[in-house]
């Protein structure tokens, strides 16, 4: 086993300016190094990561979420084993698929990413995260909800402190200390709306969350507060990442934009590539709850491991030309990329895949289709590259594009 001296410490600044020259490292010569400031062990082999999180040996467990989640959001889903897990995830699963997604909640994305577009479509130019991408997951979450949308900026800010909080991989005490704050805050929104949902039941998440019942089970005010917060953290600061991603990756590949112009249905396969190539989030973690022996070494019961999502997306072991981004590449199925038989790791796998993997792949191909109809010609502004940043979730902070306005 390596010790994170050997390679680019993931706290480093060059870590945190490029991770991927790091990443090869990692794979290649210390495929598990033991982080003393993280006190965890860290692997980066796709077929590591695989395993963990498929699990098919109950070798791994969530109860690292105990510390990790649990001071910002409470006692969520993802902590949960056994009946009681697959009992909660019956309950919030049925909004994210099937006719429920398509009848109550495609509407309401095409009208949020309509109504944002609406507000530079005719300038002629747009900075993609700014004026879209930080706003249109938040958006359809809160309308889904059944929120104020007025309230944006609040649940901006608190996904923003949730999201600082669980990537304080350093322990700055004012991040924890925001982020546990940010849980008592949204508390204090959310249960009072919870309330007055239970005795006025409409059409919305938060109605069917309050009224869902399996097998005699309901969820507490605790356990949908929770999940919301949950559920804005994750997939705002995820599909925020991932759209903004995709137009850079496209747009330093003009050729490939050309054919996802010219042909919508290719929006999955640059959305899926996207996810292997620069995920939204670069690493998540599990705890080992048996001795565990992994490329490079063994893990002890009862560790931390940090899964190297980034790094096992571009194993080299696992695709061709892995440093190559390439909606047409052969080693990656896009018909299975929004679901738990994934060829990539980007949602993790097994009992715990992403409960929202689908509304994802639904907001991001309105929202991608929405835009290139908007800007048909869109273009990086003049002298602009994209740079990532972030290390436990990673996107472009800035995308700003020129386009020609449609003719008044």
């Amino acid at each position: 086993m390596s010790t994170a001296q050997q390679v680019p410490d993931i706290l480093s600044p060059e870590f945190a300016e490029n991770p991927y020259p790091a990443y090869q490292v990692m794979r290649e010569s210390a495929p598990l190094i033991w982080h003393d400031v993280t006190q965890s062990y860290i692997i980066s082999r796709y077929e590591d990561v695989e395993r963990v999180f498929k699990d098919k040996d109950g070798e791994f467990t969530t109860d690292n979420y105990d510390w990790q989640l649990e001071p910002v959001h409470g006692k969520t889903i993802l902590q949960l084993s056994g009946r009681e897990h697959s009992v909660r995830r019956a309950l919030v699963a049925p909004a994210f698929r099937g006719s429920d997604l398509q009848e109550k909640f495609l509407p309401v994305i095409e009208r949020n990413s309509r109504e944002l577009i609406d507000a530079f479509r005719h300038t002629g130019s747009a900075d993609l995260v700014h004026d879209y991408a930080t706003r249109f997951p938040v958006n359809v979450i809160a309308d889904m909800l059944g929120l104020d949308k007025d309230d944006h900026e609040q649940f901006h800010g608190w996904y923003t402190s949730v999201i600082a909080f669980l990537g304080n991989l350093s322990g700055d005490p004012a991040v924890t200390a925001a982020g546990e704050r940010t849980r008592s805050e949204f508390a204090d929104y959310m249960f009072p709306i919870i309330r007055a949902r239970r005795e006025n039941l409409g059409d919305d998440l938060l109605s069917t969350l309050c009224a869902a019942e399996v097998d005699g089970v309901r969820m507490s005010d605790e356990d949908i507060k929770a999940f919301c917060s949950l559920l804005l953290a994750a997939g705002g600061e995820t599909t925020d990442k991932a759209i903004a991603s995709i137009f850079a990756n496209l747009l330093a590949h003009p050729e490939q934009l050309a054919a996802v112009r010219a042909d919508r249905g290719l929006i999955p396969r640059a959305f899926a590539e996207t996810l292997r190539y620069t995920p939204p989030v670069h690493m998540i973690m599990r705890q080992s709850a048996t001795e565990v022996t992994v490329s490079g070494g063994t893990i002890p019961a009862g560790a931390t491991v940090t899964c190297l999502i980034g790094a096992a997306n571009r194993d080299e072991n696992r695709y061709a030309d892995p440093d190559r981004f390439d909606i047409f590449r052969e080693d990656l199925t896009a018909t299975n990329a929004f679901s738990a038989a994934a060829d990539h790791l980007a949602f993790a796998l097994g009992r715990h895949f992403c409960v929202g993997a689908l509304l994802a792949k639904a907001e991001v191909e309105v929202g991608v289709d929405q835009l290139l109809d908007a800007m048909p010609d869109a273009r990086l502004a003049d002298g602009f590259d994209p740079v990532e940043q972030g290390v436990f979730t990673r996107g472009p902070q800035s995308l700003p594009v020129r386009f020609t306005p449609p003719a008044v």
